[in-house]
């Protein structure tokens, strides 16, 4: 049974802070299937669509009947652990300071032998099921979990390492004057985060939900406003080292596309925020949290970026909105590459229409702010990089890799 994590003492301000070591990352362009999979939490192989052979590892032809078609698939992860080993001894510079390392050889009912890292509660010859998990490097591992949970089993060190779970680190949340930003804040609390740093961009604008979580003994306020460069620097030399995660839920949305105005300032001001913020955030907070990617049991580990399905697809109803959440979306991936040697987790969060004031007139189903919230502590704790929250954004996600265009069209009716 996994030993339940201690709270990590206060760390010696003086004390050597480890440098961010990766594991090894190299990957053919035919494995990068299994990455693209573990970024959303899927669980998929390579299936033969000749033969139906289940190929591990990834191959660019069948391993049975030499096919070229190889699409990806769920298949059912279950297996049995044939043996297992403990590594006591490793070359690599990032397994060396984590020894000792548990690996092994699992069997699947699917059909392939596969070699995975092993969670402490497996046993030699005992069921398990296999996960696929995005490691430091951003690459996807296979690892054998228990057939069933156990107590505590979030805590084994392997799985941590390939998450990004709340308990025991300190978050910041940039807006916590948004409905979406409170919800964050509670749920974070509620998963096992000591601190949570809580965003005021407008110290002179009242907010009853806002005022509650401050009276929180673990919640810290502080005035934080994305669109000045000042207020960001100075929270980022206030507590830029102490955040761990990192949630931006600042947003301007507003209606309207480009031929109804004769000026410029409706989307001036969401690139400001949803563009320009963003930008302001990395720079006044990247680098802290790079710094400390290997920083112990609560090392800084994940940048949390609250953007839109419209970040795909533009809604000409928000126009301009839409174009800046798209916008949002490129940085992120720029900001996921920079922050990928650290191995700091990037997770972009594509929500459908939001239940809040600015979607007032918007048919349901509209999506509550406790559930991206729900949303964003699970994709922390599984790991995964892409988080589509919500039936519309499900239904846009499946319809933008079937027939975009059509998409497009409806959308623009």
């Amino acid at each position: 049974m996994t030993e339940p994590l201690a709270k990590p003492p206060r760390k010696n301000p003086v004390a050597r802070t480890r440098q961010p070591t990766l594991p090894p990352g190299a990957r053919s362009r035919a494995a990068l299937g299994l990455t693209a999979a573990a970024a959303e939490g899927r669980f998929e192989l390579q299936t033969c669509a000749d033969c139906g052979a289940v190929q591990y590892p990834p191959r660019e032809v069948c391993g049975h009947c030499l096919s070229e078609r190889l699409p990806w698939r769920p298949v059912d992860p279950s297996g049995v652990l044939l043996v297992s080993t403990t590594l006591h001894h490793s070359n690599d510079l990032y397994f060396r300071e984590r020894l000792p390392w548990r690996v092994g050889t699992v069997r699947m009912d699917a059909g392939p032998s596969v070699v995975a890292h092993v969670h402490q509660d497996c046993a030699d010859g005992a069921r398990v099921r296999l996960a696929l998990k995005l490691d430091r490097s951003g690459q996807a591992v296979m690892i054998a979990l228990p057939e069933r949970n156990t107590p505590h089993m979030e805590d084994d060190k392997t799985l941590r390492e390939t998450s990004c779970d709340p308990k025991f680190r300190r978050a910041l949340v940039t807006d916590g004057k948004s409905a979406v930003g409170q919800a964050v804040a509670r749920a974070l609390l509620d998963a096992g985060c000591p601190t949570v740093f809580l965003g005021d961009p407008q110290a002179w604008r009242r907010d009853a939900g806002f005022d509650a979580l401050a009276a929180d003994p673990r919640v810290q306020a502080l005035a934080l406003d994305v669109t000045d460069s000042d207020s960001v620097e100075r929270a980022a030399a206030s507590i830029g080292g102490k955040v761990e995660i990192l949630v931006n839920t600042a947003d301007l949305e507003r209606e309207g596309g480009l031929l109804g105005r004769k000026d410029v300032n409706t989307a001036r001001d969401a690139l400001d925020v949803n563009v320009l913020g963003l930008m302001r955030l990395a720079q006044g907070f990247g680098p802290a949290l790079c710094g400390r990617a290997a920083d112990g049991v609560n090392n800084a580990t994940a940048w949390v970026n609250v953007l839109s399905i419209y970040a795909h697809v533009n809604l000409p109803a928000r126009g301009m909105w839409s174009a800046s959440k798209a916008a949002a979306l490129s940085l992120a991936q720029c900001l996921r590459a920079e922050m990928r040697p650290a191995g700091v987790r990037v997770v972009n969060v594509f929500p459908g229409p939001v239940d809040h004031e600015w979607e007032q007139r918007t048919p349901p189903p509209r999506v509550a702010p406790t559930a991206i919230a729900s949303a964003i502590v699970r994709a922390l704790k599984d790991g995964v990089e892409d988080v589509y929250v919500g039936d519309v954004a499900q239904e846009f996600r499946a319809r933008l890799a079937e027939n975009p265009k059509g998409l497009e069209r409806e959308l623009g009716a």
